[in-house]
């Protein structure tokens, strides 16, 4: 049985979690859309843009974040001044962080999913007379749906362990931004707490373990009813 510290700890990085990969899939969709199909200026630029957190360090992240999504920050003032929206030291803050972290990957898993759909199916549903909007809505997405499954539980099982942006930009509090990497640095921290961060060691091996199997059931499912659909 979990104990009620590993409990919040547990239900808080699930809810940051749910919430980073909820709101990164709608631009992560497009994103990935105009990368795989897209012919632009500045391609390249917005690409590398965009997986650039998986290179640099996550400390570096979360002070970028500190500095413009902070309530001193640029955009972070502006927001919290407007609309008393703040980041800073709150669970917002880590699915923020979060978000940013697993960002790349979810969009690399779309575009390649996007990049192996057919296009004479999407060409023959534009001689028939449907628009880009339709044809998107009725053969491009739901042929690309297991690869957004694959890369929305990847990064779900991302945002489970993110830690250096999270604790940089939004520290370590308990209930508010202490998740389960927090909760087991806080316990390896503290002299004979070997016991407790080895079970939330465990607890963080299991969930995501849960989650990627999860996601291969999801994805297996999608493909045979899209095979049945053909």
């Amino acid at each position: 049985m979990l104990s009620e510290y590993e409990w919040q700890a547990l239900m808080l990085s699930l809810k940051i979690s749910s919430v980073a990969v909820l709101w990164s899939l709608p631009p992560g969709i497009l994103l990935a859309w105009l990368l795989a199909r897209g012919r632009f200026p500045g391609k390249a630029l917005l690409d590398s843009l965009i997986h650039l957190p998986l290179v640099l360090p996550p400390v570096v992240i979360g002070y970028l974040l500190l500095i413009g999504m902070g309530r001193q920050g640029l955009i972070g003032g502006w927001l919290y001044e407007s609309f008393g929206l703040s980041f800073s030291f709150s669970w917002r803050g880590a699915a923020l962080a979060s978000a940013v972290v697993a960002f790349p990957l979810l969009v690399r898993a779309i575009r390649l999913s996007l990049e192996a759909v057919d296009r004479r199916l999407e060409d023959a549903a534009h001689t028939l007379g449907a628009g880009r909007l339709r044809v998107f809505a009725t053969i491009t997405l739901p042929l690309t749906l297991p690869g957004i499954l694959a890369g929305t539980v990847l990064a779900f099982a991302r945002c489970l362990g993110e830690f250096g942006a999270t604790i940089t930009f939004v520290s370590n509090i308990p209930g508010e931004t202490r998740t389960l990497p927090l909760a087991m640095f806080s316990f390896i921290e503290t002299p004979g707490a070997e016991t407790e961060a080895a079970r939330l060691c465990v607890i963080a091996i299991v969930v995501a373990l849960a989650a990627l199997l999860f996601s291969e059931w999801l994805a297996r499912l999608t493909r045979r009813r899209l095979e049945g659909t053909c």
